[in-house]
């Protein structure tokens, strides 16, 4: 086995669960600016590219005024918080307590803004050792601008070709292989096996701890 082993997670969509959380809070600020709101399951099409994406999905070519109406509440309303919907996916514990026990190094790569993605880190991951955590930052690209990812690799040192990257959406694959790293799409999260190929995931998987087969 390599001595350095290093795999970068995506948050939402691929370690926790949280399109509940998001839909409902998003949906009560459109009801609320008496615009059309969506079922639940519509918003695993919009997420993936962070709260500017997010926004332009629901509102459909808003005006700049409208999008930055909607944008200001929305973290008003969903970034105030953590919220209790949001958890772990079944089987992602076991998957990172192996991984931890085999010596791998491990990070989160996100577009949830940072200081919430590093919230929901401490507080559903807190028995884990992740040694990287990075949510959106506005000095640096969010994905799939491969910067935050090689960045990663560079404070484990470890060359990128060597790391797997795991995303449940497009943008995790592309930014996989913008980065020149070994991309594994999730099934349970967002989006569906023929997207993840369509943008060039090297591996497909349907429960997390099918990871622990690929990487070693």
């Amino acid at each position: 086995m390599k001595k350095n082993k290093a795999i970068i997670f995506d948050l939402d969509g691929t370690l926790i669960d949280s399109v509940l959380d998001i839909a409902l809070c998003m949906n009560e600020v459109l009801e609320e600016l008496n615009l059309k709101s969506y079922e639940i399951e519509e918003y695993n099409y919009f997420l993936g590219g962070g709260v500017d994406v997010l926004v332009n999905n629901v509102l459909k070519n808003p005006s700049k005024e409208l999008k930055q109406l909607v944008t200001k509440r929305f973290q008003e309303v969903y970034e105030t918080t953590l919220h209790s919907n949001t958890k772990a996916y079944e089987g992602v514990y076991e998957l990172l307590k192996q991984l931890q026990n085999r010596g791998f190094n491990i990070a989160v790569l996100s577009n949830k803004p940072h200081k919430f993605t590093k919230g929901y880190v401490d507080k559903i991951f807190k028995q884990f050792n992740l040694k990287e955590v990075h949510g959106q930052k506005d000095a640096i690209p969010k994905k799939p601008n491969p910067q935050a990812a090689i960045n990663i690799a560079k404070s484990f040192n470890i060359p990128c070709q060597d790391i797997y990257f795991v995303g449940d959406t497009k943008v995790d694959m592309q930014t996989a292989n913008n980065a020149n790293m070994i991309s594994i799409g999730v099934l349970w999260g967002f989006r569906n096996e023929q997207e993840l190929k369509d943008y060039g995931a090297k591996y497909i998987v349907k429960h997390p701890l099918e990871i622990l087969d690929i990487v070693n």
